[in-house]
C-alpha cells in the first residue's frame, strides 16, 4: 500500500509473538482504520484486496486461510512520521468479513479487531475484594493481564477508603473490563488501554481525564500558511451539564444526610466560563446515584464524579486533518490547542477520540475534542 512521503507503516501479526507480515500480505493491504478513545475500547479495521495468482490459489485464497489472521491473533501497528515511530494499535482480531467478487482482484477480506483490553472482557466472574479500596481493586485486576504487556497507571480518587469487612465487602459481578469501567464511572474517571511506548507494551490508565502535560501542537483553521486542519465544527449542549442534590443514608450513623455538589473539580480548567456559570439556574439537577453502604463522604465523592463527567461533554468539536500537513500524529487522551475560530471556541481541549484513516497515498485523522464551557483561558496556545 503506497503511503505519503515521510510516513512509514509497519504491521505485525501472530498468535503468540507478532512478527512483520510477509511482502505478499503487505502488498494486498488496501486501507487501514484505527480508532483511539480515552473512555471506550479502541479498535482497528484492515482491508485486503484478494486475487488468485496461479493454480495453487484455486482451492482457497492464501490470505483467507493464513494462520496469521486467525481469531484473536495479536495485531500491532506502528506508524513512523518524520522518523518518529509510534505504536498506534495493539489488539486482537475479533471479526472477519470476506467479500468475493466476479471481477479479478476485487475480492476483499476485512479484518476487524479491538485493543488488547478485549482480553479482559471474555469471562464473567463473581469476585470478592474484602478490605480493598477501589484503586487497589483496579490495580489488582490490571496486573493479572501482565502477559499482554499491560502496565497499570492508577490514580486513587478522593474518598477511596478500604471498607471494613464487617460493614461491606466489594463484589465484582461481570467481566474484568466491565468492572473497571463501572468503578471508573463512579468517580467521573476513565479507563482505557494506550499502546506503546514500544511494540508489545501497553499502559492501562484508570483515572481522571488527563488534562496535565504539555499540549499538543495547535490545530489551526483559517490562518493562511499556518492552517493545518481540513475542517472543524463545534457543538454546545446545554442539557449535558448537571448538578447533584438529594439525600443519602450514611452507613455509619444510619441517618439521612444532604448531598449537594455544584462545581467541577477537573483541574486544570480548560474553558474560561464553564456551563455551570454560563447557564446559571438553567442546569439539570439530578439525584445522587443510589449505591448502598456508603458514608456521606463517599456519596459526595460519587456525586462529584457525576458532575465532572457531565461537564466533559458540554462543548464538543469534530474535525479532520492531514497527518503530513500537521507534521505528527494527534493523540487521544491528551490536550491540544485550537486557534483561528474566535475567542469563544479557541483555547485548550481534551482530545477524546481519534480515528486514523490510512489509504493509498493518503493519511488523515478524524478527531473529537471536548471541554466544559466557552472562552479561551489564555490569549495564545502552543503553535
Amino acid at each position: 500500500m503506497p503511503i505519503p512521503l515521510g510516513v512509514q507503516f509497519t504491521l505485525l501479526m501472530g498468535q503468540t509473538v507478532p512478527v512483520p507480515i510477509p511482502a505478499s500480505m503487505s502488498n494486498a493491504l488496501d486501507s487501514a482504520e484505527i480508532t483511539h478513545s480515552d473512555g471506550e475500547r479502541s479498535g482497528f479495521q484492515l482491508t485486503f484486496k484478494l486475487g488468485r495468482a496461479d493454480a495453487s490459489d484455486l482451492r482457497d485464497y492464501d490470505l483467507v486461510s493464513a494462520a496469521l489472521i486467525k481469531p484473536f491473533s495479536r495485531v500491532i501497528l506502528v506508524v513512523t512520521v518524520n522518523a518518529r515511530p509510534q505504536v498506534v494499535m495493539d489488539g486482537a482480531i475479533t471479526h472477519h468479513q470476506f467479500m468475493p467478487s466476479n471481477q479479478p482482484g476485487e475480492s476483499k477480506l476485512i479484518i476487524t479487531g479491538e485493543d488488547i483490553s478485549v482480553m479482559m472482557d471474555l469471562e464473567e466472574k463473581v469476585v470478592a475484594y474484602p478490605a480493598l479500596p477501589e484503586a487497589a481493586i483496579a490495580t489488582k485486576i490490571i496486573a493479572s493481564y501482565a502477559r499482554y504487556g499491560l502496565t497499570p497507571k492508577v490514580i486513587p480518587p478522593t474518598g477511596d477508603l478500604p471498607p471494613l469487612p464487617t460493614e461491606r465487602i466489594p463484589v465484582q459481578h461481570g467481566t474484568d473490563l466491565e468492572h473497571l469501567q463501572e468503578l471508573a464511572k463512579r468517580h467521573g474517571y476513565v479507563f482505557y488501554v494506550a499502546p506503546g511506548p514500544i511494540p508489545g507494551a501497553n499502559v492501562a490508565y484508570w483515572g481522571p481525564p488527563n488534562r496535565l502535560g504539555v499540549p499538543q501542537p495547535a490545530l489551526s483553521l483559517d490562518m493562511g500558511s499556518s492552517t493545518n486542519i481540513e475542517s472543524l465544527r463545534f457543538e454546545y449542549d446545554s442539557l449535558a451539564a448537571s448538578t447533584v442534590n438529594g439525600q443519602v443514608q450514611d452507613r455509619k450513623t444510619n441517618r439521612s444526610n444532604p448531598v449537594e455538589t455544584k462545581r467541577s473539580t477537573r483541574l486544570p480548567a480548560l474553558a474560561k466560563r464553564s456551563a455551570l456559570k454560563i447557564q446559571g439556574r438553567h442546569v439539570r439537577q439530578v439525584l445522587p446515584t443510589p449505591i448502598a453502604g456508603l458514608t456521606r463522604g463517599q456519596a459526595k465523592a460519587f456525586a462529584q464524579g457525576t458532575i465532572n463527567r457531565s461537564l466533559d461533554q458540554v462543548v464538543t468539536g469534530e474535525g479532520e486533518l492531514s497527518v503530513v500537513r500537521y507534521g505528527q500524529l494527534l493523540k487521544a487522551g491528551q490536550t491540544v490547542g485550537v486557534r483561528g475560530c474566535g475567542n469563544s471556541y479557541d483555547g485548550l481541549y481534551l482530545v477524546k477520540k481519534v480515528t486514523h484513516l490510512i489509504q493509498s497515498g493518503d493519511y488523515r485523522q478524524q478527531f473529537t475534542l471536548a471541554r466544559e464551557g466557552l472562552g479561551a483561558l489564555m490569549p495564545v496556545v502552543r503553535p
